[in-house]
């Protein structure tokens, strides 16, 4: 089969030119094409409406990559589409084939495929699908047959631009979209399966090229795999229900802020809590024992199968949507009387936020002490987990993810007493790990002091949700520590910090969007990093319905006892 280096056309927006362009194939034709690892080409699905397909030979398998395609709203000087994989969008097919070719990135994570060698066509191109949403090229905005909305759309959106539930066409993708893919081997079962051990099979899914965010993941025939690795995780005598399908979340920012300028106050109604509402979990049973083993286990997996980068984009979408800061909707603004959380925790009738936020950073410290603590194994276990723990605060800190509030959290884990006084752990930490040893005193340890003292970085192209900790409890009544003059300039600092937060809401809004931008969450790790789960994890079903300050209370001692018996004092 002839192959060569890849060659930019002229044109280099026109699919059509492009070589490793087969126009419409089978996927029986196209594994006939490939024969080395790396042969490479693309073609329009039949059995998927004609959607763009990426073809790969990888480990003597062939693979097969559906593109994300995201129409947007028509606009001078911008694509009228956006292609996706994984994570990085391009404004035409072309563009995301040369990056990933050029560049010899893996299609996937999951799989590893590199696609370097693209397979020419050896017959006369048939076209498929309109060249006015493949390419950006002026001269293919002309249809090749009348103009219809063909398969390749979701079925329940009209011409009009608008869904059914009011989303716009250019809305970003939603944040419950996966990367698919299909192999030869037969049809995968079309429920998710919880982590099981680690193999060379891949997940079953069914999720559909997405136009733009629909009110609820779309449901067809499982003919595509998504590419969700198994990790390994505890034998169970019972198996766990499936997690439920993640909320869909997709904002347009600008149409966002264009809102916010034109909004007028509105009195508010009620308190609102941003709490998620309580789904059947893949975790936990309808009734759990507080600390379940099996449970931990399975997390401790989980958590060592996501790199701290992922799991702090994990974490930031958690909380942004605990904090209401992205996904609020019409009704909640209206009960609130403003458009965020970060507004709402500075009135009056933002008491019930307040304590579901302090909540929320006392629960990820006691659960993140309790990750360090709760390793009885070698003392290399122990340190790994505060290692764990310093790098995912690195993936948090400003300039990075910058959710400053679950880095309050991870640092109060860390800085906690019954973690702090592991001598022999942190001795063993600055021996075999020095790098996070030093970053963790000379960087993160200042800048939490900073941040606590309303003089850290609250910027928002650099953060993306600020630190509101010293403001929360300021406005619940807490007392400011230390003499006088430095506690009233604390105060006035704390207040002010707090009113340009409040002020900034639509840039936090914009920046978090920004890093949450075609990020696909893992549905047993998002719920493994929710309050309401944390809650159940640590106090058991019937322990969490008691009060706050008794729950507190009573874990810090049982810390303080797991701290003990891991070094006992002199």
């Amino acid at each position: 089969m002839p192959r060569s280096t890849m060659q930019v056309p002229q044109d280099k927006d026109d699919l059509v030119c492009q070589p490793w362009y087969h126009g419409q194939l089978s996927r029986q034709e196209a594994e006939a094409l490939l024969l080395q690892d790396g042969d490479f080409l693309v073609r329009a699905s039949e059995s998927r409406g004609g959607r763009p397909v990426i073809s790969c030979r990888w480990l003597g398998k062939t693979l097969h990559f559906e593109v994300f395609q995201v129409t947007l709203r028509p606009r001078p000087g911008r694509p009228q589409a956006l292609f996706q994989l994984e994570d990085e969008r391009f404004a035409s097919m072309p563009a995301l084939v040369h990056s990933y070719m050029t560049r010899r990135r893996p299609l996937s994570q999951a799989t590893g495929a590199v696609a370097s060698k693209p397979v020419r066509r050896q017959r006369p191109l048939t076209r498929s699908f309109s060249e006015d949403v493949l390419t950006d090229s002026p001269a293919d905005t002309r249809p090749l047959r009348p103009r219809k909305w063909s398969s390749s759309q979701p079925a329940d959106l009209d011409h009009s631009g608008r869904g059914e539930d009011g989303t716009r066409a250019g809305a970003p993708p939603t944040f419950g979209s996966a990367l698919h893919r299909t192999g030869s081997e037969p049809t995968l079962p079309k429920a998710l399966p919880h982590l099981g051990t680690m193999t060379d099979s891949l997940r079953a899914s069914d999720g559909q090229l997405h136009a733009k965010a629909p009110s609820k993941p779309h449901r067809i025939p499982p003919t595509y795999c998504e590419l969700l690795p198994r990790v390994p995780s505890a034998q169970r005598a019972t198996p766990r229900p499936s997690c439920p399908e993640p909320e869909v979340w997709g904002w347009d920012a600008e149409e966002e802020e264009d809102e916010d300028r034109h909004r007028c106050f509105v009195r508010p109604q009620t308190e609102v809590s941003f709490c998620s509402p309580v789904h059947p979990s893949c975790l936990l049973g309808p009734q759990n024992r507080p600390l379940d083993p099996t449970v931990l286990h399975t997390l401790r997996s989980l958590f060592v199968a996501h790199h701290p980068g992922s799991t702090a984009l994990h974490l930031l979408l958690v909380d942004c949507q605990a904090i209401g800061l992205l996904g609020v909707t019409k009704s909640q603004q209206s009960a609130m009387g403003v458009a965020s959380g970060l507004e709402l925790l500075t009135l009056p009738h933002g008491h019930q936020l307040r304590l579901e936020v302090l909540e929320r950073i006392e629960t990820l410290a006691l659960a993140g002490a309790l990750a360090v603590l709760g390793c009885s194994g070698p003392l290399e276990e122990r340190t790994s987990a505060l290692k764990g723990l310093v790098e995912l605060a690195l993936a948090l800190r400003p300039g990075a993810t910058g959710d400053l509030l679950g880095l309050a959290g991870v640092m109060g884990a860390l800085l906690m007493p019954q973690v702090s006084r592991l001598e022999s752990t942190w001795r063993h930490l600055r021996r075999n790990h020095t790098e996070a040893a030093l970053v963790f005193e000379q960087e993160l340890k200042p800048l939490m002091r900073a941040l606590d003292e309303s003089t850290g970085p609250c910027n928002p192209g650099e953060v993306a949700l600020p630190h509101v900790a010293p403001a929360v409890r300021l406005l619940e009544g807490e007392e400011t520590s230390g003499p006088l003059d430095e506690s009233c300039d604390r105060l006035l600092r704390t207040l002010l910090g707090a009113r340009q937060v409040a002020r900034d809401a639509p840039l936090f809004r914009r920046a978090a969007a920004q890093r949450l931008q075609g990020f696909k969450p893992n549905p047993e790790l998002r719920e493994a990093l929710t309050t309401s789960f944390l809650r159940r994890l640590l106090w058991g079903s019937k322990g969490a319905q008691a009060p706050r300050d008794d729950r507190l209370q009573k874990f810090h001692r049982i810390l303080g006892i797991l701290s003990q018996q891991l070094e006992p004092r002199g």
